[in-house]
């Protein structure tokens, strides 16, 4: 049938609504609490944005269906300046924006012309946004909603923050930020273009002296100083003369700018074409060794200095443009000998040399460099060792000494520091991004090595799935150091003991979780959120005090929303982006820990990669988006989430194109034909008097163990795959034994196939919700499928039930091959089954592999020594085959095998017939093979095997 999409899904969110279905208040069950990011409101969501969203909602859908008591709420993230910066875009007419909001995402012109106010822009996007979620079927609790400027939310952002500050994690200095130059702002990942957290590279400038100039030269490996031979330059770029607090320098025009923001005193005095610099010589600031100037292309005035120290012993780079140089304009007067101060097993004396001459590279400009670079930096830093060449330093392991070189330049007064993005970073105004050192703001002192280390306990202790992200936290926690948790423009709370600063938009976002609780009673106005005390919140989310205590509040409704806290807390599930791991999911934890007894800290995070469209991430700036409601307008919600999650499990990036989605589409069609021709056949439990019903619930049994297995641990796709597809070939099979037996459609075949797609349609409900209720009532099935219980799969499965429909299979199988083979006509079919003795022989084999032996050799010399086995030297060949056959079984199928007896002969010739006449039109006869009437013309009965008869087609 031809699914409407809107009439269904608009059917059953509003019986979900009147039912209340996704309320979730405290009950005497276990309980599940699952969130995941609220978003940021300055655009309507697209398909790629559904990927997290669905997979947290199919979280607690399944969840629910498995008797827990869910709450999956949701709130709207305002805090910030992008949504300013949007708002002066939309003033200042610009086109790209303007062009849009307009045919991206179709807003209303008379709606664009109030976009100049910077709530309106955020209410109109929140109410698009919340109006995709419901119409995605997403079982939120909207109760719980709130807006981060809401008054309420704003206390409980001041009571955080005091918090933090009274146990010393916040404090005052001058750090290094991200920082828009336009806004005068720090910015983090939500700031920007692109979402792109804005990660800081620290240079080493080694200070090289020329003609009473100071030429400093950034570098990320200051401990290969001692190895420079020349200096590079690039001859096209015009160089900067400045004075850097009190000295004569010379650096790019982009160096000098971007020192401007790290506290350096720097005046431009005027310029000097790289030309000039060329040709001249340097003095080495530890050694005074005089090393010359020369001309490269690679030099990049954008990155560092502009100017680079070349050492070209361990520098791909500095190796290739040395030659290309000296092939070119050879130096007069001496070739440049590299000189070598690393010592490395795998490399000689000239490693740079051998990794480039490797990779078969002859130009600076190939882009392989980068590639090779990384792997000499690598090598050389995790097993390198200095040389004696390196002074004091030498006979230590480079990554040790590292930090010590580091230490030595700066207190010699050999360099400065130089900080820069590690990539470019646009702010959400358009303007690009810098370092700056930050003076008398406000931190988030993340280098304290007692909260880092309690932020690992929480990490070690919590279950992060998938697992193998697990080590990306620990990096995260290893590396963070002072953060920035105030600026002074935007929407936001401000902070409590300096009104001039407003918290930070990533700052005020690490324990909103625990808001969700308060927030339904905020709402319902049983409190007055605007004038919530500290008093409350230290009551209600840390036990302290009593509730009579709190100023403003009733101490019955303290009480309840306590109780309500201490029985959703801790959350047991936190959903969210890949690219979120750096910052948001890692503050989650760090703060948590902060601020929570250890009884209430997370339980689990969940993170998923990206969604691409044609093998880009979705986003407005590739011009790859589709707004989400036009895309459930288009093709149906359910298709799309199923699209969503089938493409790709959890950590890989998905790939969505609207052909996959209309093969979905035409697989739920087709379902729901399937379950209208069974309505009516669920009243009565059906006779399982044949092999195949057995057989068939069974596998659905089967298939029940490894969805729930695959849905509680997050391997979606793979849960997906089985319901919609993998299952199929069972059915087939189920079809065809009944139809061969004439009782197809009978009440006993169809009440089974109403058992079997009851518990599919059930497996079915949390990635396809709407339509697996229409499933579940046209199946006749009462009440609604996500009120219903996760179907269970029984301990003990029939065995012998799968054997047989196994072996039947295979046979019909092996016909088919061989008719395929022949191009014969069948008339009559022979089947021989293997002697008792090959069986014996089997099973014996089987239980020599159960030990873990698989070598032929042993298994033959084991069965030698058994005094059962006389003669088994004559039967080596069948040994061999056997073994094979074994070997090309599943783990569960051996099992099987080992574990239960069946009489091969008995159940081919009493099941097989009806199935190949109808299916090839032959007569069936069945013999084993040491029958001593046994029809067998041409020989073949010594060919059979257990579970591999032996066939003759005539």
């Amino acid at each position: 049938m031809r699914i409407n999409w809107s009439d269904i899904e608009g059917k059953w969110r509003r019986r979900w609504q009147e039912a209340g279905q996704f309320e979730a208040d405290t009950e005497d069950r276990p309980k599940k609490f699952i969130t995941v990011a609220y978003p940021y409101p300055n655009s309507p969501q697209h398909v790629g944005h559904g990927r997290t969203y669905t997979i947290a909602d199919i979280h607690a859908r399944f969840y629910r269906m498995n008797g827990y008591n869910v709450l999956l709420p949701m709130g709207f993230h305002y805090t910030g300046t992008p949504i300013l910066g949007m708002a002066k875009m939309v003033e200042a007419k610009d086109r790209e924006l303007l062009n849009g909001l307009r045919d991206i995402y179709h807003v209303p012109q008379k709606e664009i012309e109030t976009f100049v106010e910077p709530i309106r822009i955020a209410d109109y996007f929140h109410a698009e946004i919340k109006a995709g979620m419901i119409e995605m079927g997403y079982s939120i609790d909207w109760r719980r909603e709130f807006t981060t400027i809401d008054p309420a939310y704003q206390r409980f952002i001041e009571w955080h923050i005091s918090k933090l500050k009274e146990k010393g994690l916040i404090i005052q200095g001058s750090h290094p930020v991200g920082w828009c130059p336009q806004d005068q702002n720090p910015v983090s990942q939500h700031d920007t273009l692109g979402d792109v957290e804005p990660g800081f590279t620290e240079y080493m400038m080694i200070k090289f002296q020329w003609e009473g100039y100071v030429i400093p030269t950034a570098t990320l490996r200051p401990e290969t100083i001692f190895g420079v031979t020349n200096l590079w330059v690039n001859p096209d770029t015009t160089y900067r003369k400045v004075t850097v607090n009190g000295q004569k320098w010379i650096v790019s025009k982009e160096c000098a700018y971007k020192m401007g923001f790290l506290g350096m005193k720097v005046t431009d005095e005027g310029s000097i074409p790289g030309s000039q610099l060329a040709g001249g010589t340097a003095t080495s600031p530890h050694n005074g060794a005089k090393v010359p100037i020369l001309e490269a292309g690679f030099v990049d005035p954008n990155t560092g200095t502009g100017l680079v120290m070349s050492v070209p012993a361990h520098a791909p780079f500095d190796y290739q443009a040395l030659a290309d140089y000296e092939r070119d304009r050879p130096y007069v007067g001496r070739r440049i000998e590299p000189i070598q101060v690393i010592s490395t097993d795998g490399y000689g004396s000239v490693p740079a040399k051998e990794a480039v001459e490797k990779s078969g590279i002859t130009s600076q400009n190939d882009p392989r460099l980068d590639e090779v670079s990384a792997e000499v930096y690598s090598k050389e830093f995790y097993g390198g060792t200095l040389l004696p060449n390196t002074g004091q330093f030498a006979g230590r392991e480079v990554s040790d000494a590292k930090d010590d070189i580091k230490k030595w330049l700066a207190s010699s007064g050999y360099c400065d520091i130089l900080l820069e993005l590690a990539r470019t970073v646009r702010c959400r105004c358009g303007a690009q991004c810098v370092v700056k050192i930050f003076s008398d703001q406000w931190f988030l002192n993340y280098a304290d090595e007692g909260w880092k280390n309690m932020g690992r306990e929480c990490i070690d202790g919590m279950s992060i799935l998938p697992p193998e992200i697990r080590g990306e936290f620990h990096n995260v926690i290893g590396w963070l150091r002072e953060r920035a948790c105030a600026r002074q423009r935007g929407m936001g709370t401000k902070i409590p003991w300096d009104r001039n600063w407003i918290v930070e938009s990533l700052a005020d976002s690490v324990i909103y979780m625990a808001y969700y609780i308060i927030a339904k009673y905020v709402n319902e106005g049983r409190i007055d959120g605007a004038v919530l005390p500290p008093e409350f919140f230290d009551y209600v989310l840390l036990g302290a005090g009593t509730a009579d205590e709190i100023p403003g509040v009733p101490a019955d409704v303290a009480v309840e929303i306590r109780n309500e806290f201490a029985y959703f807390y801790p959350v047991d599930s936190r959903h969210s982006g890949r690219d979120l791991v750096p910052n948001h999911l890692t503050f989650f934890v760090l703060n948590h820990v902060a601020t929570f007894p250890q009884k209430h800290w997370p339980l689990q995070i969940v993170v998923n990669g990206s969604v691409l469209s044609g093998g880009k991430k979705m986003s407005k700036s590739m011009g790859n988006v589709t707004p989400l409601r036009q895309a459930i307008r288009e093709h149906g919600a359910d298709p799309i989430r199923l699209t969503i999650i089938i493409s790709a499990e959890l950590l890989q990036d998905a790939e969505f194109n609207f052909e996959s989605v209309a093969g979905i589409t035409r697989k739920l069609e087709t379902m729901v034909d399937v379950c209208s021709g069974l309505k009516g056949h669920g009243a009565e439990p059906p006779a399982m008097v044949h092999a195949e019903d057995r057989w068939i619930l069974s596998r659905m049994h089967k298939l029940v163990a490894d969805i729930t297995d695959s849905t509680k641990n997050m391997r979606l796709r793979e849960a997906l795959h089985h319901i919609l597809f993998s299952f199929e070939s069972d059915l087939s099979w189920y079809a065809a034994r009944a139809k061969a037996k004439g009782r197809y459609g009978d009440a006993d075949c169809m009440g089974i196939l109403h058992r079997v797609y009851t518990a599919r349609v059930k497996m079915l409900a949390p990635f396809a919700p709407h339509i697996a209720e229409e499933m579940w009532e046209v199946l006749g099935n009462p009440g609604m499928v996500s009120r219903s219980d996760w179907p269970v799969a029984p301990q003990d499965l029939d065995d012998a039930a799968v054997l047989t429909e196994d072996m039947l299979r295979a046979a019909v199988d092996d016909i088919t091959n061989i008719l395929k083979v022949t191009k014969i006509t069948p008339r009559r079919i022979t089947v021989y089954t293997a002697s008792p003795f090959k069986s014996k022989v089997y099973r014996a084999i089987l239980k020599i592999m159960a030990s873990g032996q698989i070598a032929m050799g042993a298994i033959m010399r084991e069965l030698i020594e058994d005094p059962e086995m006389g003669g088994i030297k004559r039967h080596s060949d069948f040994v061999q085959k056997a073994i094979k056959d074994v070997l090309s079984e599943s783990e569960e199928i051996r099992r099987l095998r080992a574990e239960t007896s069946l009489d091969e002969r008995q159940i081919l010739a009493g099941e097989l017939g009806a199935l190949v006449q109808r299916e090839f039109g032959a007569q069936v006869s069945v013999h084993a093979e040491d029958d001593e009437d046994v029809y067998d013309p041409k020989g073949r009965a010594r060919h059979a095997r257990p579970f591999k008869p032996a066939l003759l087609i005539e």
